[in-house]
């Protein structure tokens, strides 16, 4: 059973082929993606942009791209998918 469940999950869930929104395709293409690489693509963008705060590297620091996505200045990682949630399809 358990090997039904999963190869069941890999279709669904984080596996499960997402359309970003307009906003969130600027930063991981338009491309249908699963969650996972889309939360992957997001954390290579606020490293490779350096938008950590340095104090507090749980929270990310939105930039003119990131602040449509998530509606505020500053989130943190544990909230970002909560966010990024509202612009897939």
């Amino acid at each position: 059973m358990a090997e039904k469940k999963a190869s069941g999950g890999a279709r669904g869930g984080i596996a499960k082929p997402v359309t970003p929104s307009p906003e969130l395709a600027a930063i991981v293409g338009t491309a249908e993606l699963p969650r996972s690489e889309i939360v992957s693509k997001m954390w290579e963008y606020i490293k490779k942009n350096d938008l950590q705060n340095p104090a507090n590297k749980r929270e990310i620091l939105a930039d003119a791209k990131l602040k449509p996505i998530f509606g505020a200045d500053k989130v943190t990682m544990f909230e970002m998918n909560k966010h990024i949630a509202k612009h897939v399809k």
